[in-house]
């Protein structure tokens, strides 16, 4: 029998009017103290959200995320279909979508914690690829001076199947999420010579972060909509494999 693996959610919800935007920026304290008494829930992240594509100035003020860690995926499921908090979000927005994750690896650190505990299984399907960094205030000019130009690419490239930026703290700390359909066009966009790939030699060069992870996940499950459709095409999901 397997050991039980960690299970990473990200769940995205979308808020249409302006009363449920202002009830979910309320959440962003209320909703921690759910979490707190949430014994099985490991590492979690409320998030806001920015326009575009992967890091943005410009936020969202729509869609919110919630980011978790779980024993396994029996558990994640469970807590996101029944526990309150997850529910109060659901019926206060206008669509959700949730995605549960296996780490495959990990790398730096998030507010501190290794939050990540990668398996030694092969993904021979699509790659999610999750970046998160906190910008040094000496090196915030020239980060953001970068990030129209990778935004653009990312979000013309043909080969990245879903993405979006969400994140703790505007403009200081900022998360990316994508989802490729194998390794190798995640990294021919993250390694190439073009914006992404010249500003990681910035990021080594001027040390532009205070703190940084980079991790990688294989696709377990996923429900909900995103846009009206699920963002998961099934050529996609049939590539995957359900615990």
């Amino acid at each position: 029998m397997k050991d039980p693996m960690q299970t990473v959610s990200l769940s995205l919800f979308r808020f249409a009017s302006w009363p449920a935007r202002l009830w979910v920026l309320g959440q962003m304290g209320a909703a921690r103290l759910s979490f707190m008494r949430m014994p099985e829930v490991g590492f979690y992240k409320l998030c806001g959200t920015g326009t575009g594509h992967g890091f943005t100035p410009k936020p969202n003020t729509a869609v919110w995320a919630i980011l978790a860690t779980w024993p396994d995926a029996e558990t994640a499921r469970a807590r996101i279909t029944s526990a309150p908090v997850y529910r109060r979000w659901r019926n206060h927005a206008a669509e959700s979508w949730t995605i549960l994750l296996e780490p495959t690896s990990s790398r730096g650190q998030w507010s501190g914690q290794q939050p990540f505990t990668p398996t030694d299984s092969a993904n021979t399907g699509p790659v999610v690829a999750l970046t998160r960094a906190s910008m040094r205030l000496s090196t915030f000019l020239r980060f953001w001076r970068r990030v129209p130009d990778i935004s653009a690419v990312i979000g013309s490239d043909p080969n990245v199947i879903f993405k979006i930026g969400i994140g703790e703290v505007p403009l200081l700390h900022q998360v990316t999420f994508s989802i490729w359909p194998d390794t190798a066009a995640m990294a021919n966009f993250a390694r190439g010579n073009g914006p992404h790939g010249r500003a990681i030699q910035a990021v080594r060069a001027e040390n532009w972060f205070s703190e940084e992870l980079y991790a990688r996940f294989r696709i377990l499950d996923d429900w909900g909509t995103w846009g009206g459709r699920r963002p998961l095409d099934p050529k996609d999901i049939s590539a995957m494999s359900h615990p």
